[in-house]
């Protein structure tokens, strides 16, 4: 099982979303291209938002990234 769970992180990314307002993220895929994306710049050599253990994985940190607010999906298009 991974930690945090795909419910969890649909939770953090739809946080800011006012009652009755339309979520940003609805599935896994969501969150699946999102932090795919993210791990990739980390891999290009964008600087990480949250400290690394050593040889922690980029999609391993992009999804800390994800958890803790550092990084947003913007709309239907994952853009982060």
């Amino acid at each position: 099982m991974l930690h945090p769970s795909y419910s969890d992180l649909m939770k953090v990314v739809n946080s800011e979303v006012e009652p009755g307002e339309e979520k940003i993220v609805n599935s896994r895929y969501s969150i699946v291209m999102a932090t795919s994306k993210r791990a990739r710049q980390i891999i290009a050599g964008h600087e990480p938002m949250v400290k690394m253990k050593m040889g922690e994985k980029p999609l391993s940190i992009a999804v800390e990234e994800l958890r803790q607010g550092k990084i947003k999906i913007l709309g239907d298009e994952e853009e982060i």
